[in-house]
Parts: C-alpha cells; structure tokens; sequence
C-alpha cells in the first residue's frame, strides 16, 4: 500500500485512491452535521466545536450562507471548507450578474462537486477534507432542497443525511424516525434527537439552524434548543419508565 498512497493520481491495484480515502477519514473524524429536510423548511444541526475560554465563539461556525436562498454546513478540516465556500459564493454571485436568476441549489451542489471531484485528479494538490450539507429552495419552487458532496467529487440528493464523526449511526437513527412532510417544529425536534445520538445535550454542544424560503438562514436562540433538548429528554425518561413498569409486571 505504501507504494500507492505517496501519489494523489496513482491507483493502487485493487482500484484504490488512497488520498481520496484519508481525505474522507479526515471528515469521518470532523465534527457531526445533520440536516432533514421538512415540507417548508430544512433543518441544520452542527456539533459545536469547544472553544477556548477567551476566543469568540462567534468566529467559529460550521453553518454558513452561500447566497441568501441557499446555505451550507460542513464536517472535516476548516481551512479546506473556507476555500470551498469562497468559491461557491462567488460562483453564485457570478451566475446572478450574468444570468440575472439565483442558482439553485443542484446547480451549486454540483459546482462544489466539481472542484472537489478536480482535487483528485490533479498532480501537485491534495482532496478537500470536507464532506458538505447544502440546504435551500430554488427560485422557481417550494419545495426545499438538500444535498450532500463528499472529497471524492460525488453529490446527491437527500431528505435527511449526517456526515462526520459517528454519522453513520446518526444516519440509522435517521431511517428509522424520518417521515415525509415534516412540519418545521418536527423537523427541529429529529435534527436535534439526532445529534443526541453522538453528542451531549444541551445549546452548549450544538447549533441549530432553520433555513426557510421568506426569512433564509436563521440560527436558533438557545434557550429554544434547551426546550426542545428539555422536552425529549423527558420523555424519554418516560418511556424509560413505561418500559421498566412493564418488565416488572411480567
């Protein structure tokens, strides 16, 4: 193996590109993101990166604008998704001068794509560390979009999906509770019972974001998270309870 993974462009025997491969490690070891999509909204959750005690938490977002219809959230190495980002804006300001229409949301998802998909096959660079989330609404529908990009260039279509560190159980846990047409209150609720699955609640380990088609990107209050966070934890306290009194009758 080691005489294929020194060169981004070199397959290994077995159909292997080995950088390819860690570049997806590196987002596997970010930061969980998850995203569901809802009738009218599409709900972002982020695990909030531990800052230090006199940094501003501000500064440190994985939930960011694209355009004013369109947003996006991120797991893998920072500096790798900054310049992706800058490139996406750009595209979608110069798709707006030119063409006078927004993008839309497959159009972006597949711009980012693209480049990422470049960086695999170019002498002289490394893969993009990042896996991305892209969340918006078209300009000529309702209906919400998201999508997902990985290192290796690919994009998809999604009603619900997770990347980064245990994203694969989030994803299990997403199959299992999704349904079609989630109003936006429900779909707050999943987003958040999902990063529950890998990370500690409360407001203080995650940010929550709703993008909606009138207002765009909006990042909810903490107190709102730590109701929500409240409410499921209650009940499943309760349902921990239900299930203890039923085991002990039989």
């Amino acid at each position: 193996m080691a005489r294929y993974d020194r060169a981004l462009t070199t397959f290994s025997p077995d159909g292997h590109l080995f950088q390819v491969e860690y570049a997806m490690e590196a987002v596997r070891k970010g930061n969980l993101a998850v995203a569901v999509r809802g009738a009218d909204v599409v709900v972002i959750g982020v695990e909030k990166k531990s800052v230090a005690k006199l940094q501003d938490a501000r500064t440190v977002r994985k939930i960011i604008m694209i355009d004013s219809h369109v947003c996006l959230a991120f797991a893998g190495l920072t500096a790798d998704a900054r310049v992706l980002i800058n490139k996406a804006r750009v595209e979608a300001q110069s798709h707006r001068l030119n063409l006078e229409d927004p993008v839309t949301v497959e159009y972006i998802s597949r711009h980012i794509a693209k480049i990422q998909q470049k960086y695999t096959q170019s002498g002289g660079v490394r893969p993009f560390g990042v896996a991305t989330l892209i969340a918006g609404f078209d300009h000529s529908g309702e209906e919400p979009k998201l999508y997902q990009t990985d290192p290796s260039g690919t994009f998809s279509e999604w009603k619900a999906n997770a990347t980064g560190k245990n994203s694969k159980a989030v994803r299990e846990f997403l199959e299992k509770k999704y349904k079609d047409d989630l109003a936006e209150d429900a779909a707050i609720e999943l987003t958040i019972r999902a990063l529950m699955e890998a990370v500690e609640s409360g407001s203080k380990n995650m940010d929550i974001a709703v993008m909606r088609r009138e207002t765009g990107l909006t990042l909810l209050r903490n107190d709102h998270v730590d109701r929500v966070v409240k409410k499921i934890e209650e009940e499943k306290e309760e349902e921990e309870k239900a299930r203890k009194s039923s085991f002990a009758k039989r």
